[in-house]
């Protein structure tokens, strides 16, 4: 299991702040706090304004305070890729491109490809379709786009776009989530990751139920063979599940003192 840090993103207004301060005393003190995760997801904001300067800004920061880390690049605004990788050591992950962004994905498959990035494919149009056929025919059409572009199942991750829980047919989409996943990872060949953003699920529930939900679905989506999570690494409740999932998949020595 790949864990990616998400604990840089605009629903952490603690984060936010200080990036629009450009307070890299306040950054740093964070990324020091997520340290453990295999990688760390970087991401300035939803629609893509301002990454230009503040997505290298935060690579490059990143870079300089946690040399060895693996850093994902959560943009789809080409030019904002590009400068950030150039400051980077190690090819990122990029996150996303999906069915409708970026509006332009020649060029950013382009990018892709050059830098030997990997890239997150996301079930997703406008909005997350509700059938399992429907984000597997968006995840097919992504994946002949790559591998067209010259980039390997190797390098990708098919993302099968979740959603929140307590949003109208919410737990559908969750349950398809889960069987898109199992398709996958049975009918691709070559074999390409799964991958998937945790803390979608529970947006909106009360902060009190947000984390067990996110850890029960973490636990679910392993299950079904996830490969990669990008949660919150921080929270208690979901370092526990993390530390398990590595256990029973035999990446770590399981002890109990660990778990306590």
């Amino acid at each position: 299991m790949i864990v990616i840090a998400d604990n840089l993103n605009t629903r952490n207004q603690a984060y936010m702040s200080a990036l629009k301060a450009r307070d890299k005393k306040a950054i740093v003190s964070i990324l020091n706090k997520i340290s453990h995760a295999d990688m760390i997801n970087i991401q300035c904001s939803l629609d893509g304004s301002g990454d230009r300067e503040l997505l290298p800004w935060m690579a490059e920061l990143v870079q300089e305070a946690l040399p060895d880390c693996h850093i994902s690049l959560d943009s789809r605004d080409t030019l904002a890729l590009e400068k950030a990788i150039s400051l980077i050591k190690n090819p990122p992950l990029i996150n996303y491109i999906s069915a409708t962004e970026p509006e332009e994905p020649e060029p950013f498959l382009d990018l892709v490809a050059g830098s030997k990035s990997s890239l997150v494919l996301r079930a997703s149009r406008v909005s997350p379709p509700a059938s399992l056929e429907a984000k597997l025919q968006i995840l097919e059409e992504l994946l002949e786009m790559a591998n067209a572009a010259d980039i390997p199942n190797e390098r990708l991750f098919a993302d099968p776009s979740l959603v929140h829980v307590g949003r109208g047919v919410g737990q559908r989409h969750l349950s398809n989530s889960a069987e898109c996943i199992r398709v996958i990872k049975e009918l691709v060949d070559p074999p390409l990751g799964t991958i998937a953003w945790i803390s979608n699920v529970s947006a909106g529930l009360p902060p009190s139920l947000r984390k067990t939900v996110e850890a029960s679905y973490f636990f679910y989506l392993s299950g079904a063979g996830l490969d990669a999570a990008m949660i919150d690494v921080v929270d208690d409740t979901l370092k526990r599940a993390i530390y398990l999932v590595k256990a029973f998949r035999d990446e770590t020595i399981f002890t109990p003192a660990d778990l306590a």
